[in-house]
């Protein structure tokens, strides 16, 4: 349908332009194309819906090694409209802000590569944004105290051991904010009914939704300015799932294999016995 789309527009425009014919295929391709929902490697994955369309996919992989010390790793990959978007983090073991962040973006034809420097100690970010192996452009920020990281601050909230209402926290992003937990309230989101801790930003510009038991599960999270958007939890997954899954596949293969070799061989039985 959509090639002989492209023919009509070609029929009607004699300078219709292949370049553009190829943009509008990239685009559809882009859109369309998976975010993988399980990564082997991973502890733990949590797959969310975008409101208005699109899906984003997280993945904790634990403790790795990062300039000579022990630091977590974690990424968020990001599709929307054929935009994707995948960030490598890595943030401090004991403290949860960001060190430095990789970011991987594709939008049509167009590939960069990000990368954020954080410097907590001192109020400071870097970020470097460049086009193959050219550096294109450079910012920096400081800020009155550490500078946080937009994609795991809600899942900082988790390591909070005690939670009120009323508890909050100063962050800057690098703006500044104020994220309050406001009120326990029950939320629907694909994977389910669950009973959240509800924190809001001032000025408003996010809100948060993690789970009120052990696991503080961020089910949801909402953008409130400029363009509105909301990640609702679709599933997730612990790698000793992902190691299940991965074993009943390998078996579900050996038994299908075991059958189709059971029939060629009744089969042949059967040509032989009719030969005779």
């Amino acid at each position: 349908m959509i090639i002989k789309m492209l023919e009509s527009i070609s029929k009607k425009n004699h300078a219709f332009n292949f370049r553009v014919i190829l943009l509008i295929l990239s685009f559809i391709f882009l859109f369309w194309q998976d975010i993988p929902a399980i990564q082997k490697n991973s502890l733990e994955t949590i797959t969310y819906d975008i409101s208005p369309l699109g899906s984003s996919v997280y993945n904790d992989y634990g403790k790795v090694e990062l300039y000579g010390k022990q630091v977590n790793l974690v990424t968020f990959k990001t599709s929307v409209f054929g935009f994707n978007d995948l960030e490598t983090i890595y943030s401090d073991v004991s403290t949860d802000l960001p060190i430095r962040v990789e970011r991987e973006i594709s939008f049509l034809l167009h590939d960069e590569y990000i990368e954020e420097s954080y410097f907590p100690e001192v109020g400071k970010l870097i970020i470097e944004k460049f086009e193959g192996t050219k550096k294109v452009e450079e910012f920096n920020f400081k800020a009155n105290g550490p500078i946080h990281n937009a994609i795991i601050l809600p899942f900082s909230l988790r390591r909070v051991p005690d939670l009120n209402i009323g508890w909050s926290l100063d962050v800057r992003l690098p703006d500044e904010f104020k994220v309050t937990l406001t009120s326990i309230e029950e939320v629907v989101v694909p994977a389910g009914t669950f009973e959240t801790y509800h924190f809001t930003s001032q000025p408003e510009k996010f809100e948060i939704w993690i789970t009120t038991d052990s696991l503080r599960i961020p089910v949801k999270i909402k953008g409130c300015g400029g363009m509105n958007y909301t990640l609702s939890m679709m599933k997730r997954t612990l790698k000793e799932d992902n190691e299940k899954e991965t074993k009943n596949e390998e078996q579900d293969k050996c038994s299908k294999k075991r059958k189709t070799n059971a029939k060629v061989q009744s089969d042949s039985l059967g040509e032989t016995a009719v030969h005779a």
